[in-house]
């Protein structure tokens, strides 16, 4: 829901009013709905609406509490936020409005920092204290809704979005080494704080920073997941643990229904969709609108399951929408996904998630996806070879890697290349923590709190509200999460990966979903690129910018071009398609 921006000087000078109107503009797709910007001195925010809890003009923001001197740009959903305003009425706070906007204000005035704890939701906001200066950002668990920050000097720049800071100017654009190793090693994963940007940093998950009216600032992360097992658990058997994530599951799909327009399901036609699907029949949901896309077929590979989509929503007799893309409107559609993308990402569900929301959007403002299943359940081919492991941090980056750091020598020019294998050193660090009590759980913990972030969420993030659409992951509900953590690998690796969470779909779902190989969003056009699509990629390798900019070894984009079929990651991705993104993406943001 919406976007947010702003600027804060810690000495003194006003904010630049045209600066925080160019990021605002630059969010205009996230909230079609709404534009608000409050300049206070050195402080300006600013924000686009999306319309979804409390439509009316008491719920726009910037909102302003004028009786307790806080001003709070906010991105997400609190959706707890009904029972929350109860409670906070009951200590004496008055509300002028009805949604969740204020509930945030108030509870940052009853129970400081610890307000963040006791919010179930996806967010990002900005709060500002008219009496003492002070300044406070947070972000949800997951990172599901993002916040990019730009500093220099005394002044502090943020918004929903990198090119949202691009367009406020004064940023440094110079390629960041750090975040280009993590692109190309990490399947274009680039963890907080870096982007591909040095100039532009992201601020971490489940973290709430407190900044002093002087710049002072200190972090606290207010939340980590436990993967270790308990005591009171030895006793539960496959069953219990089934029961138990179908209740957590019924409960985070319920509550992801708090809006006060319609919700919808994104229906990829596997277990985790369709489940979503199936249980918000089980709550008696009418007339549940369901959205599936496919594409053309390349290279012999088929681009759809609708069959599997099909088959939900004819079960379940949803008013389903079937969006069928040919060559030609994947090709038209290819510059406005890369535009939407808050960082480059080499997914080819990005441009699926993009056509799919454009078409969502027209009948629907918010739906239920089922993004983290995988990471959270075990789903991934990469979770069975950790069993057994001896050296866990060899066997994840010989299955996740696109590239070893030898080898990327060889591929990027020496003036970008990292000096150090810091994508590896990442993946070390993580494991090394306590709080996993195997090499799949160290695996499943780095997935759901780093590569998911940065991929998955980020993607349906980006791709959704470039068309004003929320998108709402009950598999990243926090006290699912937990419930995950505690379960033996051994139940989650099952039936060849998400066994615990497929007995209990067999307790709510058709078995036909269930019992499946497991797909992915396919586009076999971006994976075999062919044709006109070789072509688009060639121009955009080898135009003048691009050998200005010198990014890559010229060999390297040769033995590419002549035959992008052999260069195929561990991860069944396209090399060329990874670095044609990243020159492409950089190009059209005027990097």
């Amino acid at each position: 829901m919406c976007g947010l921006s702003g600027e804060i000087n810690f000495d003194g000078r006003p904010a630049d009013a045209g600066a925080v109107q160019r990021m605002t503009d630059a969010l205009s797709p996230r909230g079609p709905d709404g534009s608000g910007i409050v300049m206070r001195g050195p402080v300006g925010l600013g924000h686009r609406r999306l319309k979804i809890i409390d439509l009316s003009e008491a719920a726009q923001q910037p909102m302003v509490d004028a009786d307790l001197g806080v001003t709070l740009a906010f991105n997400g959903c609190i959706y707890n936020y009904p029972e929350l305003r109860e409670e906070l009425q009951g200590l004496g706070f008055r509300f002028f409005s009805h949604g969740d906007t204020e509930v945030i204000i108030k509870a940052w005035k009853a129970w400081g920092e610890a307000c963040v704890e006791r919010f179930k939701g996806m967010f990002a906001f900005v709060l500002h204290e008219r009496d003492t200066g002070r300044t406070v950002i947070a972000r949800d668990r997951f990172g599901i809704k993002p916040l990019y920050l730009a500093e220099s000097g005394k002044r502090l720049r943020f918004a929903s979005t990198l090119p949202a800071l691009l367009a406020a100017g004064d940023v440094d654009k110079t390629i960041d080494p750090v975040g280009l190793h993590h692109y190309m090693t990490f399947h274009a994963v680039v963890p907080p704080p870096h982007t591909i940007l040095k100039g532009v940093k992201k601020f971490p998950p489940a973290t709430i920073r407190v900044i002093e009216a002087d710049g002072t600032a200190k972090d606290r992360l207010y939340w980590r997941p436990d993967m270790t097992r308990h005591a009171e658990d030895a006793a539960l058997t496959a069953e219990d643990w089934r029961d138990r994530v179908l209740d957590s599951l019924r409960e985070a799909v319920k509550r992801r229904m708090v809006a006060d327009v319609p919700v919808g399901v994104l229906l990829s036609g596997g277990v985790d969709s369709s489940l979503i699907v199936g249980l918000l029949a089980e709550l008696g949901q009418k007339d549940l609108l369901t959205f599936s896309v496919g594409f053309e077929e390349a290279n012999g590979e088929k681009g759809d399951e609708f069959v599997y989509s099909d088959l939900i929503a004819k079960h379940y007799g949803t008013k389903h929408h079937q969006i069928f893309v040919p060559h030609q409107r994947l090709m038209e559609a290819l510059p406005g996904t890369i535009g939407a993308m808050s960082e480059p990402m080499v997914s080819y569900d990005n441009v699926g998630f993009y056509l799919l929301s454009q078409e969502v959007s027209k009948h629907i403002k918010v739906v239920q996806s089922g993004q983290g299943a995988d990471e959270v359940f075990a789903g991934y081919h990469w979770y069975p070879p950790m069993m057994e492991a001896t050296d866990p941090v060899e066997t994840y980056a010989k299955a996740f890697f696109d590239r070893s750091h030898a080898t990327l020598k060889t591929q990027l020019n020496g003036a970008y290349m990292a000096d150090t294998d810091v994508s590896r050193a990442l993946v070390e660090a993580h494991f090394a923590q306590p709080g996993a009590d195997t090499p799949v759980d160290q695996a499943l913990r780095l997935d759901s709190q780093v590569m998911l972030v940065d991929d998955p969420v980020k993607r349906v993030d980006n791709m959704t509200m470039a068309w004003g659409l929320e998108a709402r992951v009950p598999f990243l509900d926090h006290e699912l999460v937990e419930l995950a953590g505690r379960i033996p690998p051994e139940h989650k690796l099952a039936q060849g990966g998400k066994g615990v969470l497929k007995e209990a779909a067999r307790l709510v779902i058709p078995s036909e979903v269930i019992d499946r190989k497991k797909g992915y969003f396919p586009v076999p056009a971006l994976k075999y690129i062919q044709g006109p699509y070789l072509e688009m990629v060639r121009e955009a390798l080898t135009n003048q910018t691009a050998r200005d900019r010198g990014l890559f070894d010229r060999g390297y984009l040769d033995t590419l071009f002549a035959d992008p079929t052999q260069h195929i990651t561990p991860l069944r991705g396209s090399e060329l398609w990874q670095v044609a993104v990243l020159e492409m993406w950089m190009q059209q943001h005027g990097v």
